[in-house]
This record gives C-alpha cells, structure tokens and sequence, in this order.
C-alpha cells in the first residue's frame, strides 16, 4: 500500500487549501446572515453561487466521481485527501458539487441510469443546475435492516402507484426529484422485494410534511418527512432492474460511507486546530492552558486518533481502488465505526477545552456536533457495522 499523493492531487490540495482560505472561511458568516436575513432556514444563500461558480473556475468540481467521463477520474485514494479538506466547512462540499445526497444519487445514475435519465437528472446535477434527495428511511420501521421498509410501488400499467410514509429524505426541500426506495415485490424475498424510482417531486401525491428537527436545527434542505400518497409515475422511472433495489443501495453506500469518513477526518482536524490554538492563547490561572497536563492529553490523544481514524480511511480507499467495494467492505464497515466515533471524541474535547466558545455557533464546532452525531446512525448504526464485522471474524476461523 502506498498512500503517498500523486503531483496531480497535490496540486488539487494546494488550490483547494487556497479556496477554502481565500474563498470558503470568510464566507461562512456571510452565508449565515444571508440566511439568517431572509427569514426562511432553507434559503439558498447568494453567496453560495458566487462560491460554485470560483469553483468551477479552479477545476474543483465533481471531484468525486471516479469516472472519467463525468467527474474528475480520481481514484478513493486520490480523493480522500481533497474530500477530507472540504470536511472542513459546510460550505465547502456544496460549493464544489461534492456533497451528500446528490453525490450518492450521481453515482448510482452514471452506474444503473438509463440513457434517458443520465440525461434529464445526472447531467442537470453534474451542471449543479439542480438539486436531489434519497428517500428510504421510514419512521415506522427500523433504517438498520432495510429488508422490511413498508412503502409500496405497485405496478399499474406502465406506472407504478407508490403510498407510503418517509422521514429523514435529507435535502428535500428544494430538490427536483427523489429516488425512493420501494416494495414492487411486497411478497418476495427480503433482498429482492424493493426497487429504487426517480420520482420528480412536483409529481401529485409527493407531499413532504415537515423538515424534522434534529437537536433543534432544521435549516438547509431539512430532513424531511414526506408523504406518498397514489404518486404516480412512469415505469422508465425505475433504477436498474425491477426489485434490485437492495443491490442499488449497497452500491451507493459503499462511497457514501467513505465519503463521510473522509469528511468527518477533515471536521476533526478543523476541530482539533482551533482546541490547539485556544490552548495556546486562552491564559486561566496565570498561564496558557496548554500548560495544563490534561488539555496536553486531550491534545495528544486526539492527535493519535485522528491519525489511527486516517490510516484505516486510507486503506480502505486503496483496497476499494485495488479489489472492489465487495472485498473492502469489511473495511467500509469498520471506518464507518471508527471515524464517527473518533470524530464525537475530538469535538467533545475541543468543545470542553473552549469553554462557552465551543458551545456557540460563534465557532463552527457546536455544528459539527450537531452533524457529526449522525453520522454514528446514518448509512447503517455503530451496532449493525460491528456486528457484520464480527460475524466475518468469526466465519473465518469456524
């Protein structure tokens, strides 16, 4: 394994370093009040176009998307590096074209979209000229074992007739579509009974309910509870094949949960630097904080786990580049417990180490919190990650 980057991604480190300074940090704030002037927590700040458009300018867009022909043709290893700095802000994944749920919708549609559909939604979301969301957890069933969703889409004709409740369909609000995870095969097999349809969210019986609240905040494009009400669309809607649905999502999480990962490494180090620099600056007690020899062992332990969180990130990426998805999903699986884990870790420390300022909304890391919370239950909880991981373990030495 060999993790050293190649000239190509140091020069992309280099820019993107450069766009966050000169570009992405000072326009944090600035997004914030354009939101907060507007009246309305899900407004789209103008800010942000500006920022899409410099990124583009500098060659910082679609970079995630491995194939050559619609993103940048970098490799997990190549972009880990970058993904991990756009981490670093909120703003910064959006700005790039780089951010969750489209990235993952994106990747299925270049991988199982017809024709048809890379040309009316994959090329409009490459373009940045739209939004999208993916609607599969449901309120009344558990989001760990996906097998038993309860949202049917019947076939009627050449449409199928989708009813059932969603919750938790991230960036709702403003998206042009949905893919929705749905039973075409309610009686079949649990892996072979859901299908995944494109369904634009302007359809009659699309309804979305409410952008839930998650520990108070309910901003950007919510997390949204919809409702499925005799939503009507057309058969060619369909993902890939009929009721391979389960296969789909796998597929799309395996990035996704890197992705999150890498991304998660770069709130950390933001984290992790601004602890450094209060410990540096903040005098209590007649001396620098830092002096202190527990805020030096939250210093010192934090530094460990980041790098631990890192390297196995890293590793993960290259067995993806070198074997496939498949054979790295013992590893897909581990980071996704390792990283978010490590993360919470990090933040609490750094929040405890600011004091007030790490509370507030002054600094960015009571919102990393809020966020990074999540990330130990989206894309499959702690629990279920390290049950599959045992139950490999222990298959290899039966």
């Amino acid at each position: 394994m060999n993790f050293e980057y190649s000239d190509k991604v140091k020069m992309l480190q280099d820019t993107l370093e450069r766009f966050m300074d000169d570009y992405i940090y000072p326009n944090e704030r600035v997004a914030a009040e354009q939101i907060e002037a507007s009246g309305d927590p899900h407004h789209t700040p103008k800010v942000l176009g500006e920022l899409k458009a410099r990124a583009k300018s500098l060659g910082l867009w679609n970079l995630f998307l491995p194939d050559k022909e619609y993103g940048a043709g970098l490799t997990n290893l190549e972009y880990a590096p970058l993904c991990e700095i756009m981490g670093r802000s909120g703003l910064a994944p959006i700005a790039c074209n780089c951010h969750a749920p489209d990235t993952g919708n994106m990747e299925i549609l270049s991988e199982f979209g017809s024709e048809d559909q890379k040309k009316r939604w994959l090329q409009p979301l490459l373009d940045g000229e739209i939004r999208s969301c993916f609607s599969m957890t449901e309120p009344a069933v558990s989001g760990a074992d996906p097998t038993g969703l309860q949202t049917t889409a019947l076939r009627d004709g050449d449409e199928y007739v989708i009813n059932g409740l969603k919750w938790f369909t991230s960036g709702a609000i403003g998206a042009k579509f949905a893919i929705v995870m749905a039973a075409t095969n309610p009686d079949g097999p649990p892996h072979q009974r859901q299908s995944q349809i494109i369904v634009p969210t302007d359809t009659p019986g699309f309804e979305i309910l409410r952008a839930v609240s998650v520990m108070g905040h309910a901003g950007g494009g919510g997390h949204c509870e919809i409702r499925y009400e005799d939503c009507r669309v057309p058969v060619e809607n369909r993902l890939g094949p009929e009721n391979g649905g389960f296969m789909i999502a796998q597929a799309r999480l395996g990035p996704g949960r890197i992705h999150h990962c890498m991304r998660a490494i770069g709130m950390a180090e933001r984290a992790f630097e601004l602890m450094c620099r209060n410990a540096n600056s903040r005098v209590a007690f007649g001396e620098p904080i830092g002096k202190k020899q527990f805020v030096q062992e939250w210093v010192a332990t934090s530094r460990m786990e980041i790098e631990q969180a890192r390297l196995l990130t890293l590793k993960t990426a290259w067995m993806m580049d070198s074997y496939g998805k498949q054979v790295a999903r013992q590893e897909i699986s581990m980071i996704k417990v390792v990283v978010p884990n490590m993360l919470m870790n990090v933040l609490d420390r750094a929040i405890q180490c600011l004091g007030a300022h790490g509370m507030s909304d002054d600094y960015p890391i009571a919102r990393m919190w809020r966020e990074g919370r999540s990330l130990r239950i989206a894309d499959g909880p702690d629990e279920v990650h390290k049950m599959v991981v045992a139950r490999r373990e222990l298959k290899r030495f039966a």
